[in-house]
């Protein structure tokens, strides 16, 4: 069991965690939550044993291995499947070892070890990884170096879970993730056999992953059991059972008060009136529930605008011209859509809101935007280029050229900028704090088409609520990108699927959408539909032979397992000491890496008979 007693952390000075204690159940899934800023990250470093509480201790078992999702994302020329490889670092170093190794004894160890930690199944386990992180088998075998920094930062995520330690310590895992490989995270945590503490502001994945609730607030923690929506049904009771002990407490300190001001000057009940002050001074006051201004959006509503605001005929986008990234783009937008983009990440969602949005040209094709149309586009660039030095009155200013300073105050208001708040620099706000700036002066203009790319990073589970409010209120056109399945289900009523070259509309829910994704199946819609008689003529003489491809598939499927049964039984017997000529050449780690790739290759081959067999059967 890990458990942490009395533990406190001062920064600056000021203590952000004081007397905090959990005892956490061994192999509980548990949820980390609490409002940004609240100290979630720097509990979670205390427990790992990366920093030393002022106060307090941590237990763990003592043969409990720990592993800990850290920020810094790896780099270099080593391939993204290599560095997840070498994660594991005695792996590593036993395989090294068994190169050089004469003595049979020691020999014998570091087989018995290497078969002990699965080392033989690593290579396929650490490309099942990757691939459900998004890496397909040419990006696994590209050099760090040639990823940006979200994805290297998938590969820091993807050597931990490879890792497989008792106790797993995830800080935000999905911030880098698009909704596809978010899906796919949940079901691994879901199988997971250890331990899990993970910090997360997702309310579908919290629900769907957690059996506990962590929940810090004001330096303190509390323990609940369930998912985040059990929890927010204890909390709402707690809170409800709060208020009312508080509006009780007020009015005994009154009746205490009214006794002491009438009778302390009476010598009778001089003695009586002083046991009641000795009793208003051991009352605790109890806390008020209090609204935090940090959950605060209010977006200006637009001008109206006759419709369509928007259209795409037939339109294409890129970056290089003559090779386009998106299309055969068609959509029409009105001023009460709210239109989700799904897809996963490099399909192209962004490109075409930055297209939409006005940043990038119509290679083909034609946009037809209504006149006096006006955009706010919000991006976690504009976060993270936000100028550390200035204050967000500053800031504004900037952008509302013209503006009184009422006018600039106003407006920082209705995103919770108020008092000291305003006057704060940039560089001191948390996360979630620049995010509400920026969508503060994305909005300063009352645009009648806002465009939402991942607007949710850093932001807390309260504040995501708060957000899908102002939305719900908002008068103009959304256009969201987003891994949140909780703020798509309650602000989408269009989605669209941005696939294959282009983006068409998806003809189903973000439960149904989901339910596909995890299926591996086309989603429906997917598919274009034939453009011409040709294509039409095409399309049925495919249908015509789809029975005797599926034969062919079950056949070709029914080979390559057979080959690879083969192959598997050889490596065995080399590794055993005795190989086929084939494989004498290589070194034990080589076997070891083929064997891996091997099985791999035999699931995959099982998979396909399997889905070809079905398909063939409910065909005939």
């Amino acid at each position: 069991m890990l458990s942490f007693r009395d533990i406190t952390i001062r920064l600056g000075g000021r203590a952000i965690i004081e007397g905090a204690s959990a005892a956490i159940p061994q192999r509980a899934r548990v949820g980390f939550i609490g409002r940004n800023g609240a100290g979630k990250s720097t509990l979670m470093k205390a427990i790992a044993g990366m920093i030393e509480p002022d106060n307090g201790s941590v237990d763990i078992p003592r043969s409990a291995r720990f592993g800990y999702l850290r920020q810094d994302a790896p780099s270099g020329q080593t391939s993204a499947f290599d560095t997840v490889l070498e994660a594991d670092i005695e792996r590593a170093e036993l395989l090294t070892e068994a190169e050089t190794q004469t003595d049979p004894d020691r020999l014998g160890h570091i087989y018995e070890r290497l078969d002990q930690i699965d080392a033989y199944e690593a290579p396929a386990r650490a490309g099942r990884i990757l691939k459900g992180l998004g890496f397909d088998e040419a990006m696994q075998a590209r050099p760090m170096d040639s990823f940006s920094g979200g994805w290297r930062m998938r590969v820091a995520l993807a050597s931990l879970l490879f890792l497989n330690p008792d106790i797993l310590l995830l800080d935000e895992p999905s911030n880098h993730l698009d909704l596809e490989a978010v899906m796919w995270l949940e079901g691994f945590l879901r199988a997971y056999r250890g331990t899990i503490l993970l910090i997360s502001h997702e309310r579908d994945l919290l629900n769907n992953v957690a059996d506990h609730i962590l929940h810090l607030d004001r330096g303190q923690t509390t323990l609940y059991v369930g998912g985040y929506d059990a929890f927010e049904r204890q909390r709402a009771e707690r809170m409800a059972q709060q208020a009312a002990a508080r509006e009780k407490q007020v009015a005994e300190r009154e009746k205490l008060q009214a006794f002491v001001d009438r009778w302390r000057a009476k010598a009778s009940k001089a003695k009586q009136a002083q046991s009641r002050v000795k009793a208003l001074e051991r009352m605790q006051p109890i806390a008020a529930v209090a609204e935090d201004p940090s959950m605060r959006f209010d977006f200006p509503n637009p001008q109206g605008l006759r419709p369509p605001l928007l259209t795409l005929d037939h339109a294409a986008v890129g970056y290089e011209e003559g090779k386009p990234i998106l299309s055969r783009l068609g959509l029409r937008l009105d001023p009460d859509d709210r239109i989700a983009l799904l897809g996963r990440n490099g399909n192209g969602k962004t490109t075409l809101a930055r297209m939409i949005a006005g940043e990038l040209p119509v290679m083909a094709g034609e946009m037809t935007t209504a006149t006096k149309l006006t955009v706010g586009y919000f991006t976690q660039y504009q976060v993270e280029e936000l100028d550390p030095d200035a204050t967000p009155v500053e800031t504004m200013g900037r952008v509302m050229k013209g503006a009184t300073p009422v006018q600039v105050r106003s407006q920082l208001g209705r995103f919770g900028f108020s008092g000291d708040k305003a006057l704060t620099k940039v560089g001191k706000l948390s996360g979630g704090e620049r995010a509400r700036l920026a969508l503060a002066l994305v909005t300063h203009n009352a645009p009648h088409l806002l465009i939402l790319d991942e607007p949710t990073n850093h932001l807390d589970v309260d504040t995501r609520e708060a957000l899908v409010q102002a939305l719900a209120e908002f008068k103009g056109a959304v256009v969201l990108v987003s891994h949140d399945r909780h703020m798509l289900e309650l602000v989408a009523d269009r989605l669209f699927l941005v696939d294959g070259g282009t983006a068409r509309e998806f003809d189903g829910t973000i439960e149904e959408y989901a339910a596909f994704v995890v299926s591996g199946k086309p989603a429906p819609g997917s598919a274009p539909a034939p453009a011409d008689k040709k294509e039409e003529r095409r399309a049925a003489a495919q249908a015509r032979e789809g029975s005797s491809g599926l034969r062919k598939a079950v056949s070709d499927a029914e080979d390559r397992i057979s080959k690879a049964q083969k192959s598997l039984a050889e490596i065995d017997a080399a590794l055993a000491g005795k190989p086929p000529k084939w494989l004498k050449a290589l070194s034990m780690g080589d076997l070891m890496k083929r064997r891996g790739e091997v099985e791999s290759e035999l699931e995959e081959a099982e998979a396909t008979w399997l889905r070809a067999t079905e398909t063939l059967e409910s065909a005939n």
